[in-house]
């Protein structure tokens, strides 16, 4: 009778899973990926986009108020619920990954941003001083769980034996600044659905989504798609934009974010006319189908996706050295890279050759198709079951070695 070998037991942790969600959306991906070699249990408060009939949901209750009160409760209930399962039921894993911090046994965790380099980076904007009174409440929830969590990556990231897979290099230096961890970290650059993102259904659709967004005939439309408008590089932008009223140019800002304060920015440059603020779309493909150029000049980002998407369809792009996709571009062959992402006078200059020369935004566009094709969660998801599979021989290595001592 032939024996069918057992698959490793990989134990995910993350507060909600789906695709609408930039790091969500990542580990929905990987773990599709990884289905097949691993048996999966995920320990989540809701899942969404994500085939149940691969893995185990273990559900975790949600703790109604504020979010900070929730991550507290999330961080102890996901740790106890696993515990029950591994004393009770006997499910005992090989391995525990998490995106972030969730919790402080993880095997491997997935850097996507370090909190300690951002609460730096945005310290004058934490300060009570620059606030309304009326938004002290809020800004005081947002500094607690800011301290809780740079506490938390504290106890984890300075742990030798957990393995950190990072998005970008970039973050090594903030990783080797603030915890000292200077071993080699490779990073697993994300991947992109090239079925969805390409130049061929960009072209199919742009007409009718031109027509949907009301964008008149002969503008050139610049693309923005992100939360936390002021961090992506929106000031810039519209302050780049008054230096070009001479031009047919268009921002269309794609966001789920109340940006009431944005639309006073945009008054008071005069740009009413020339910006377009939409929601998202469960078909992101719509906006990049709609405009000519994407513009992502982050103050800070790990790895923004939108821009590789963007890439991945054709479109000529503009980012900040400070945004990690720059990675994966060469200034001017697939790509443009703003030195310093608050540089209005070099951004405008930027968008003005895009506009102007047509051959060159082509060539750029066809180009960053290229690179990005190399991108895939496929290729994902065999990275990180290498990963996942070495970890897995060093700690039987590690058994051996105990039980060996023992005798």
């Amino acid at each position: 009778m032939k024996v069918v070998a057992q698959k490793p037991r990989l134990v995910a942790v993350s507060p909600f899973l789906d695709k609408r969600h930039g790091t969500e959306r990542r580990v929905v991906e990987w773990i599709s990926r990884l289905a097949d070699d691993f048996e999966i249990h995920v320990y989540s408060q809701r899942i969404e986009d994500l085939d149940l009939s691969k893995i185990t949901w273990h559900r975790v209750p949600k703790m109604p108020g504020p979010h900070l009160v929730n991550f507290v409760w999330w961080f102890a209930a996901n740790q106890f619920a696993r515990q029950w399962n591994r004393r009770i039921h006997g499910v005992q894993h090989d391995i525990v990954f998490s995106p972030g911090v969730n919790c402080l046994d993880a095997d491997v965790v997935s850097v996507h941003v370090v909190f300690a380099e951002y609460v730096r980076r945005n310290r004058a904007g934490l300060a009570f001083t620059r606030r309304r009174v009326w938004s002290w409440p809020r800004l005081l929830h947002r500094k607690v769980y800011y301290s809780l969590i740079v506490a938390l990556e504290r106890c984890l990231y300075t742990r030798r034996d957990l393995t950190l897979v990072l998005i970008a290099r970039r973050t090594r230096n903030e990783l080797a600044r603030f915890y000292g961890r200077r071993d080699a970290l490779p990073p697993v650059y994300l991947g992109l659905d090239h079925a969805v993102f390409n130049r061929s259904r960009l072209v199919a659709m742009r007409q009718s989504a031109r027509n949907d967004l009301k964008i008149p005939e002969g503008e050139f439309v610049l693309l923005l798609i992100g939360n936390d408008w002021r961090n992506k590089g929106v000031p810039v932008i519209l302050e780049a934009m008054t230096k070009l009223r001479d031009l047919r140019v268009r921002l269309l800002i794609v966001s789920r974010e109340k940006i009431a304060d944005c639309r006073a920015l945009i008054e008071r440059h005069n740009l009413t006319n020339r910006v377009l603020v939409s929601a998202p779309r469960s078909d992101v493909g719509f906006f990049y189908a709609a405009t000519d150029a994407y513009v992502g000049p982050s103050l800070e980002d790990t790895f923004a996706q939108p821009p590789a998407e963007a890439m991945a369809c054709g479109l000529p792009v503009i980012v900040s050295s400070t945004n990690g996709t720059s990675e994966i571009i060469t200034d001017g062959e697939d790509g443009l890279i703003l030195a310093d992402p608050t540089d209005a006078n070099t951004l405008a200059v930027m968008i003005r050759r895009l506009y102007e020369d047509r051959e060159f935004r082509e060539r750029l566009g066809a180009n960053a198709a290229e690179t990005a094709r190399q991108y895939t969660w496929e290729r994902n998801g065999r990275e990180l079951a290498e990963i996942f599979r070495e970890i897995i021989r060093r700690k039987d290595h590690l058994v051996a070695q105990s039980v060996t001592s023992a005798l």
